[in-house]
């Protein structure tokens, strides 16, 4: 192609059209036409970025796989520009580029970038434009991705940490209707008893104890022994041996059984029994849904703080209390898979911060997954928040292996990650930077073998 026609493509380039002929004349000189087919990839993911491209014609496309395949990041049409721009930062593709038809790019090589710097003022102004540009839609695509790609951890931690509770609640309410049953039953053969006042009375004692809470947890073991003893001690009355389970699961001592035995004899005593301990069973399941609806509750409000999805993104002052809370609430599914001890420390009477909430609660969520997945089994993760003069600093720290020291300068970058393919995205780091300088704060980090501490300052509300 002759220079002059290149040069009359350049000034119809959307992108750097605008700038003076003999910038674009200069272009045309030290830049190189390339033609791609269909499917042709014009950089890898890890390679080094050398290039910028110019689209002439045609369009191509970046392509980032996560792990779960390649996802198409951005689009370039002709007058759109790719690859390295001036005074960028990207050193290495974070995945590859392909022509998605014929096209024609002017590639300029890094080397020239420094020159046209110098030689090319408005030439050179109009691509830091496309840079912040692209920076600003690079931003918020990476932001959203991450964000859905935490939505869906969320929900799966969530989804699991929910079915725990609404089986408890299922199977309790199945159990329940048989329990009420067998009150109901008991209730009318005991009012046809024609008991005296001192049985009641020793029957109300009876029931007083079948109600009282349970002074600690029984192991599998101890409650078997339990049941046991009480089925014998039933056998040896000639009574039902099917009601010990239901006896053994309260605090009824044999003591107490021998005084309400001595006051009640025969098949009355059997109805007393089923009485006292199934009325005691039906409230003992009310109490278990009670329970296990209250853990529903208290998840949904906890997520509900965390994405603060009811709320307008506007700063706020906020207690950082509420929301580190939250944090450590909705993964606790995963602190129980690894067996991590999760420990949160706020200093009393911590000052409030002003924040945009959402933002802050990502951070946090991003920062406490990291440590997770930094933590051994069986491991240790603690969440500190407090006073530092002016400043509120939260600190995670995780005893995991460490960061080793040849990578530490590049774990904020974007795409930079060293967890296994599908795990990690390389951007949650990035985007807690972004986050919290979004929020006028600062992070860093230290890290050592056994020890790795992320320390977030924000400056208080107060």
């Amino acid at each position: 192609m002759a220079a002059t026609d290149l040069i009359e493509r350049l000034v119809e380039h959307k992108a750097v059209g605008a700038a003076p002929r003999e910038e674009l004349a200069w272009l045309a000189e030290r830049g190189v036409l390339r033609r791609l087919a269909v499917g042709e990839i014009l950089s890898r993911k890890g390679q080094p970025v050398e290039w910028m491209y110019l689209i002439l014609s045609g369009r191509m496309a970046l392509f980032v796989d996560r792990g779960t395949g390649p996802n198409k990041l951005v689009e370039w049409h002709a007058g759109d520009v790719g690859g390295l721009l001036p005074y960028s930062r990207i050193s290495v593709a974070p995945g590859y580029s392909m022509a998605l038809e014929p096209t024609e790019v002017l590639a300029l090589h890094r080397d020239e970038m420094r020159v046209m710097a110098h030689e090319c003022f408005e030439l050179t102004s109009l691509l830091v434009h496309r840079l912040v540009d692209r920076a600003r839609l690079f931003t918020s695509t990476e932001l959203q991705n991450e964000k859905m790609i935490s939505l869906g951890k969320l929900s799966a931690g969530l989804a699991h940490e929910l079915n725990n509770p609404a089986s408890a609640i299922e199977r309790s309410v199945s159990v329940l209707t048989d329990r009420l049953e067998e009150s109901e039953d008991a209730t009318l053969a005991l009012g046809m008893a024609r008991l005296s006042e001192a049985q009641l009375t020793a029957i109300e004692s009876l029931r007083e104890r079948c109600l009282a809470k349970k002074a600690s947890s029984r192991s599998a073991i101890e409650q078997v022994d339990r049941e046991d003893t009480i089925a014998d001690w039933l056998a040896a009355r000639g009574l039902d041996t099917r009601d010990a389970p239901m006896i053994a699961d309260t605090e009824v001592t044999l003591e107490q059984l021998n005084a309400v035995a001595a006051m009640v004899q025969g098949p009355t005593l059997n109805t007393v029994l089923r009485w006292a301990a199934s009325g005691c069973a039906v409230r003992g399941l009310a109490s278990e849904i009670r329970g296990a609806s209250m853990r529903i509750s208290s998840l949904i409000v906890a997520v509900k703080g965390f994405t603060h999805m009811d709320q307008a993104m506007v700063a706020e002052s906020l207690d950082l209390t509420v929301g580190l809370r939250n944090a450590v609430t909705v993964l606790h599914a995963k602190t129980r898979d690894k067996s991590v001890k999760v420990t949160l420390d706020v200093e009393e009477g911590l000052p409030r911060v002003m924040g945009y909430a959402a933002e802050l609660n990502q951070i946090w969520g991003n920062l406490l997954d990291n440590a997770l997945d930094a933590a051994p089994d069986g491991g240790c993760v603690g969440v500190q928040a407090a006073r530092d003069g002016e400043r509120v600093v939260v600190r995670i720290i995780d005893n995991g292996a460490g960061i080793p020291a040849e990578i530490q300068s590049s774990i904020f970058d974007p795409f930079f990650t060293t967890k296994p393919m599908g795990q990690g995205t390389g951007l949650g780091l990035d985007i807690a930077l972004r986050l919290v300088r979004h929020n006028d704060g600062a992070i860093d980090f230290e890290s050592r073998p056994g020890r790795t501490v992320f320390r977030v300052s924000l400056p208080s509300a107060t």
